[in-house]
């Protein structure tokens, strides 16, 4: 595994350490001379793995900074004493209690002597052994968070239509809402459903029905615009967030994909040619609006009813 490693102390601990860790070919080593400067550099790398010499100031703080952050806290932190020689060992031990108690993840006792002749001695093995279980602490880590990440996108998506799901739009509109009212720029939902569903699931088969709503969402996808975020809501409803978006420009932008979804037939097979519509009901964010969105939400709602009580094939808006 490629990995990184942070030597935070003076240049003589950096150099010492640096000979002893220049071996492990899987390390890539940066430095920094003190806890202050070492911070930043923390921020922005997010090194794997940091050597902090304890009798730099502050070395203790810097651990306690780190696992103090939810972004930081899975970094292993080693903190080296290399003044071991001149202390008995009840202050030894004292040292050790204190730095893991504020987060590092080991405490070693280091003494700063010739590197050639540390090499291959207890505390030179000790200090490699303690990298490697930090980089299996890493490893561990990473693959968790892998698989948090597979499992969050199979969460939000529809396996059907390879859409964003209702769960994912229940955690996306308030984000949204909350932009737009950040940057003072409107913003508008449309929601949409296919008309006479029912009757295409009675007729050629809830099988035909899921090739129906696939196309759809295709559709949909390929004639938005790139801010602009579908999601299958539920059975053969969808639901549009549109960015930056006023009342007028949702009207358009839904009258557009009726027209859209009516003048071209979806071609289920060689032998099926489908002629779909959709209804739909667009709604803009209004001041007195709740911060989830569930009033946008059942206003855009009513107006899809609207729709479809007036003849389906159509849009009705609200404000």
């Amino acid at each position: 595994m490629d990995a990184s490693l942070l030597l935070v102390g003076d240049e003589k601990f950096k150099g010492f350490l640096l000979s002893l860790t220049r071996e492990m070919a899987s390390l890539s080593v940066g430095s920094a001379a003190d806890p202050f400067e070492a911070m930043p550099l923390i921020l922005a790398q997010q090194p794997d793995l940091l050597l902090i010499q304890a009798g730099q100031p502050q070395s203790l703080e810097l651990c306690r900074q780190v696992k103090a952050q939810g972004r930081l806290a899975w970094i292993y932190c080693i903190v080296v004493n290399e003044q071991s020689l001149s202390l008995d060992p009840s202050e030894l031990v004292e040292l050790e209690l204190e730095a893991l108690e504020v987060g590092a993840d080991a405490y070693l006792h280091l003494p700063l002597v010739d590197a050639g002749l540390m090499r291959g001695l207890l505390p030179h093995r000790l200090l490699q052994a303690q990298i490697r279980a930090g980089l299996r602490q890493v490893q561990t880590h990473r693959e968790l968070m892998r698989t948090n990440d597979v499992l969050s996108a199979i969460a939000l998506s529809d396996p059907l239509t390879d859409l964003s799901n209702r769960r994912a739009f229940e955690w996306e509109l308030p984000r949204q809402i909350q932009n737009a009212r950040d940057r003072s720029i409107p913003i508008s939902l449309i929601m949409l459903d296919v008309d006479f569903f029912k009757s295409i699931n009675d007729t050629y088969g809830h099988l035909i029905g899921d090739q129906v709503l696939k196309f759809l969402a295709a559709r949909l996808r390929h004639n938005l615009r790139i801010y602009d975020t579908p999601f299958r809501y539920g059975g053969e409803e969808f639901v549009i967030i549109l960015s930056n978006t006023d009342s007028q420009e949702a009207m358009l932008i839904a009258g557009r994909l009726c027209q859209l979804i009516s003048e071209q037939p979806f071609a289920i097979d060689e032998a099926l040619d489908l002629t779909i519509t959709i209804s739909a009901g667009t709604a803009t964010l209004n001041p007195d609006d709740d911060t989830k969105g569930l009033s946008l939400l059942q206003r855009a709602d009513q107006c899809l009813l609207s729709a479809k009580a007036q003849g389906r094939n159509r849009v009705v808006g609200c404000g």
